[in-house]
C-alpha cells in the first residue's frame, strides 16, 4: 500500500482503468464535487430569478402543462411526476413539499402556485397527499414565465438530454427579495426574509436613475421585510441600514396584539399576527406550559379562537396587571417574539456564491431585466423581418393575381416556379369587380414593394406600372433570381385562403406592413441607446407595480415598524396581586400556600406518617428561601406554591433538591438581611441575603460540603454576639465580629470539636441575655455568660444547669 500512496500514477496489475491516488485527495475531491453541487444546484438561489432549481423546475413543468392562472386545475401527482420525469431526477416527495410550499400564503408573500385541496396551514400540519390536491399557476409565476417564448434567456438540456430547459427565468419582478428564500449547503447557507413588490419597484427605478446611490438611500423606498403574516419590526433603523449595507444581520419581529374591553374594566389581550414561521400550535403549547409552570403568573389562560384569520386570546389574572408587563414577559419566555437572520448568500449569475448588499442584489436582476430585453428585441426583430419578407411576396401576388394563379393551376411544381418567376416587369390585371364601371385603383399603388414601386398612371394602357426602387430599411434575403421570391414568400402564398383574396385583405397588409416598419425602427434604436433601454424597463417595472402594487389582494404592506427598547426585568410584585398567605410544610417536604393568615397553633391536616415541619405568613410576592443539608440555597415563588385546599405537593418536584439532602431552614427572602450558616462540623460565616437568591431550580451552592459532613444551621443573624452548641453539651459565646462575612465557601471554625459536632448556633445581644426554652416549656435568659464567653473556635464549656436536653437554644 506505500508504493501506491507514494506512487498515485502507477497503474494497478488487474488493469489500466484503476488508478490509484491518496485517500486524503480521492476524498476530498469527491467531497468537494459533492459540495460544490449542492450549493449550486440546491441550496443557494439565483440572484437573477431568485429561484432554486427545483422551484424553476416546477413552474417551468407547469406551465409546459398550461395550467395557466385562468385555466383549469391538474393533480398534483401529475405536475410532480412530470417535473421528476422530465427535468429534475429526485425524490417525487421532495418535488411535492417544494410546491406545496409555494402555495402556501403563510411561508411565501406572493404564493406561485394555487393550491386547491389541504395544502397545509400556519398550525404546522403538513399537506394532503399529491393525489388529493390539485394545482395551477398564479399570475405572479406567470410574470416570472413571461418571455420564455421570445428566446429572453437560455437554455439547456435536461438531465438525460431528451428535452431542454430555462437556465433562468425572465422574472419581471426581483422575486428573490420578494418571496426571500433560505437553505444550507456546505460550509454556507442564505436566508433572505420577504418584501414588498411596489417597494421593491420604487428602489429598481432609483436606481435606474441614480445608478450609483448609496445604500442607505435605498431604504427610503424599502424600509425592511415585509412578512406574509404581518407582524412588528422592533428593530433598531440603524441596525436595519447595516444589514442591508452588509448583508448580514437580524430582525426582531413582534405579534400584533391590542387590548378588548370586556366592560366593568375586565379586558383581555388578543393576538392577531403572530411572527413569520412560527406555527401557531406549538406557540400556544408553549405558552399554555408558561402558565402550567407559572413563569408568567400574571397570565391566566389562553385561548385559540382562531378560524381563517388569527386571534389568540389572553386571559390576565387580575384587571389590575399592566398590559405592556404582560407581554413583556410573553415576548421574553415566547415565540411571540422571534429574531429573523438575514444573510444574503446568492448565486451571482448562477455561478458565483457571494454575500450581497440589497443595492447588489437589485442590481443583478436590472442588468438581468436589461439582458432579457436585449434578447427579445432582437427575436422581436427577427419575427418582424420574417414577417415583411412574407408581406413582401403576399403584396406581390395581390399585383400579379392573374399571372399567381395562372402558375399554381398549370405548373407542374409551382413553388419554383414562383420562385425564379421574373417580377420585374409590368401584368395587366383586372381590377374593376362591381358593375359600376370607375376604374378602380389600387390601394397599393406607390408603396414599395420587396424592391419594387407600384406607380400609379391614369394614361397608361394598364392601371399600374411596376418600377424597380431601393427601399430603405426592407430585408433583401430573397432567395430566387434577383427579381423573384424567395422561398418563404412562395410558400405563404402557396398556402394563402381563397379569402384573402378581397379587397380589404390588400389595406391590411399596407398597415401591417407600416406598423411593423415603425416597429422595427423603433427595436433598432432600442438596441442602439443603452438609455432607451433603461427607459423601457422602467416602464415595465412601473407596470409590474400597477399589476401587483397595493390593488392587488394581499399587495398592500403587511409588516409595520414601532421603536421598541429591550425588554427589561419586571420585579415580581409587579405581576402578582399583593394578598396574605400562610405557608406551610410537612416533615416529608410537602408544601402548600394557605390563603389569609391562619393561626400558627390550628390543627392541620397531613398525610399518613407526616406532620407539620415549618409554618409561617407571607404575601403572594413573597420568594421563600430552601436551605439544603448540601449547602445550597433554592428560591420558589409564594405564588407559584399549590393551593391549601390538598395536601400541596412535593417541594422536590419545584426544586433540584437531591434525595439524599434533607431540608434545613425554609423562610421568606428579606433583601437586607445577613443569615449565620454552619456545618455539621462546625465551620461556618455570615452571608448577605441578597447573595443567595437562585434563578434556577438548581440553585446556587453557598456553604461549601464534603464527605459526611452537612449544612445544619441556617438563621437570620441579629445581635452583636453568638452561642454555639456541640453534641457534647458544650456551650461557647464569641462576638460576631470575628465570624467573616463570604458569598461561598467552607467557612471557619465555630467551635472546636474532639468528637461528634455542631449541634446549634444562634445570634442574640449580649446585653440582653442568652435565652432558651427550658424542659418545662419556659422561657429562661441567662446574662451572666461570662463562663462560656471566649474566642471562637475555643471548645467552651458545658451547657448551664436548666439547658435543653435536645442541644437546641430554640
Amino acid at each position: 500500500m506505500s508504493d501506491l500512496v507514494d506512487e498515485p500514477n502507477m497503474e494497478r496489475p488487474d488493469g489500466p482503468s484503476e488508478v490509484a491516488e491518496p485517500l486524503r485527495r480521492a476524498i476530498g475531491e469527491r467531497y468537494l464535487t459533492y459540495a460544490l453541487s449542492t450549493i449550486m444546484h440546491r441550496a443557494l438561489p439565483d440572484a437573477r430569478d431568485g429561484l432554486k432549481p427545483v422551484h424553476r423546475r416546477i413552474l417551468y413543468a407547469m406551465r409546459e402543462l398550461r395550467l395557466a392562472s385562468t385555466g383549469g386545475f391538474r393533480k398534483s401527482a401529475k405536475i410532480s411526476g412530470d417535473v421528476m420525469g422530465n427535468y429534475h431526477p429526485h425524490g417525487d416527495a421532495a418535488i411535492y413539499d417544494a410546491m406545496a410550499r409555494l402555495a402556501q400564503d403563510f411561508n411565501v408573500r406572493y404564493p406561485l402556485v394555487d393550491g386547491q385541496g389541504n395544502f397545509g396551514n400556519i398550525d404546522g400540519d403538513n399537506p394532503a397527499a399529491s393525489r388529493y390536491t390539485e394545482a395551477r399557476l398564479t399570475i405572479v409565476a406567470e410574470a416570472m414565465l413571461d418571455g420564455l417564448n421570445e428566446d429572453a434567456v437560455d437554455f439547456r438540456d435536461n438531465y438525460d438530454g431528451t428535452l431542454r430547459e430555462p437556465v433562468v427565468l425572465p422574472a419581471e419582478f426581483p422575486h428573490l427579495l420578494a418571496n426571500g428564500a433560505s437553505g444550507i449547503a456546505v460550509g454556507m447557507a442564505t436566508n433572505i426574509p420577504p418584501h414588498n413588490i411596489s417597494e421593491l419597484c420604487d428602489a429598481c427605478l432609483h436606481l435606474i436613475k441614480t445608478p450609483d446611490a448609496r445604500d442607505d438611500t435605498l431604504l427610503n423606498y424599502v424600509p425592511g421585510p415585509d412578512f406574509p403574516t404581518g407582524g412588528v419590526i422592533v428593530e433598531p433603523p440603524e441596525s436595519i441600514a447595516q444589514a442591508y449595507r452588509t448583508g448580514r444581520g437580524a430582525f426582531r419581529l413582534r405579534c400584533c396584539w391590542e387590548v378588548e374591553d370586556l366592560g366593568r374594566g375586565q379586558w383581555q389581550i388578543v393576538v392577531t399576527e403572530i411572527p413569520y414561521q412560527v406555527q401557531k400550535s406549538k406557540l400556544v403549547e408553549r405558552i399554555a406550559e408558561l402558565i402550567q409552570t407559572k413563569k408568567v403568573p400574571i397570565l391566566a389562560d389562553i385561548r385559540d379562537e382562531s378560524a381563517d384569520d388569527i386571534r389568540m386570546v389572553l386571559e390576565p389574572r387580575s384587571k389590575n396587571v399592566d398590559p405592556e408587563v404582560l407581554m413583556g414577559m410573553l415576548f421574553r419566555n415566547s415565540e411571540l417574539e422571534v429574531r429573523f437572520s438575514l444573510n444574503m448568500n446568492v448565486l451571482i449569475d448562477g455561478v458565483t456564491p457571494k454575500v450581497c448588499s440589497m443595492k447588489e442584489v437589485l442590481r443583478a436582476f436590472l442588468d438581468h431585466r436589461q439582458e432579457v430585453l436585449l434578447r427579445r428585441s432582437r427575436h422581436r426583430l427577427g419575427k418582424i423581418d420574417h414577417r415583411l419578407e412574407v408581406l413582401g411576396g403576399l403584396i406581390t401576388a395581390f399585383l400579379n393575381l392573374d399571372r399567381v394563379i395562372d402558375i399554381i393551376r398549370y405548373d407542374d411544381d409551382p413553388k419554383a416556379a414562383l420562385m425564379y418567376e421574373d417580377w420585374s416587369t409590368p401584368h395587366q390585371r383586372t381590377i374593376a369587380r362591381a358593375s359600376s364601371e370607375a376604374d378602380y385603383v389600387s390601394p397599393l399603388a406607390g408603396v414599395d414593394v420587396a424592391g419594387l414601386q407600384l406607380v400609379h398612371d391614369a394614361e397608361a394602357t394598364a392601371p399600374g406600372i411596376l418600377q424597380e426602387t431601393a427601399p430603405e430599411g426592407l430585408p433583401r434575403s430573397y432567395a430566387g433570381r434577383e427579381n423573384g421570391l424567395s422561398d418563404v414568400q412562395a410558400e405563404a402564398i402557396l398556402n394563402m385562403r381563397l379569402r384573402s383574396l378581397r379587397r380589404l385583405e390588400e389595406e391590411a397588409l399596407l398597415r401591417e406592413q407600416s406598423d411593423l416598419m415603425e416597429e422595427r425602427a423603433a427595436l433598432e434604436d432600442l438596441l442602439d441607446d443603452e438609455s432607451l433601454q433603461w427607459a423601457r424597463i422602467a416602464e415595465q417595472l412601473k407596470e409590474v407595480k400597477a399589476k401587483f402594487g397595493k390593488d392587488y389582494p394581499g399587495g398592500a404592506r403587511r409588516t409595520r415598524f414601532q421603536e421598541a427598547g429591550e425588554i427589561e426585568d419586571v420585579p415580581l410584585e409587579a405581576m402578582i396581586d399583593r394578598e396574605p398567605v400562610t405557608i406551610v410544610c410537612s416533615q416529608m417536604g410537602w408544601i402548600r400556600a394557605m390563603k389569609g393568615h391562619i393561626d400558627l397553633n390550628s390543627e392541620l391536616k397531613f398525610k399518613d406518617g407526616d406532620g407539620p415541619r415549618f409554618i409561617f405568613h407571607a404575601e403572594t410576592t413573597d420568594r421563600l428561601l430552601v436551605f439544603g443539608s448540601n449547602g445550597r440555597f433554592y428560591t420558589v415563588s409564594a405564588a407559584n406554591l399549590p393551593g391549601g385546599r390538598g395536601m400541596g405537593e412535593p417541594l422536590r418536584l419545584m426544586i433540584d433538591l437531591p434525595n439524599e439532602s434533607e431540608i434545613v431552614a425554609l423562610f421568606t427572602h428579606q433583601p437586607d438581611r445577613r443569615l449565620l450558616v454552619a456545618s455539621s462540623a462546625g465551620d461556618g460565616f455570615v452571608v448577605p441575603e441578597n447573595e443567595i437568591v437562585a434563578q434556577t431550580r438548581s440553585g446556587k451552592q453557598v456553604l461549601n460540603v464534603k464527605g459526611d459532613v452537612r449544612a445544619r444551621i441556617c438563621k437570620p443573624l441579629a445581635g452583636d454576639a453568638i452561642a454555639v452548641v456541640g453534641e457534647n453539651r458544650k456551650v461557647l459565646v464569641f462576638m460576631a465580629a470575628e465570624l467573616p462575612e463570604m458569598t461561598r465557601g467552607k467557612g471557619v471554625r465555630l467551635q472546636k470539636y474532639k468528637d461528634g459536632g455542631l449541634s446549634d448556633a444562634t445570634s442574640f445581644t449580649l446585653a440582653d441575655g442568652l435565652s432558651w426554652h427550658d424542659p418545662a416549656g419556659r422561657t429562661r435568659t441567662e446574662t451572666a455568660l461570662e463562663e462560656w464567653i471566649g474566642k471562637r473556635a475555643a471548645t467552651g464549656r458545658m451547657a448551664p444547669r436548666g439547658f435543653p436536653r435536645d442541644n437546641r437554644f430554640t
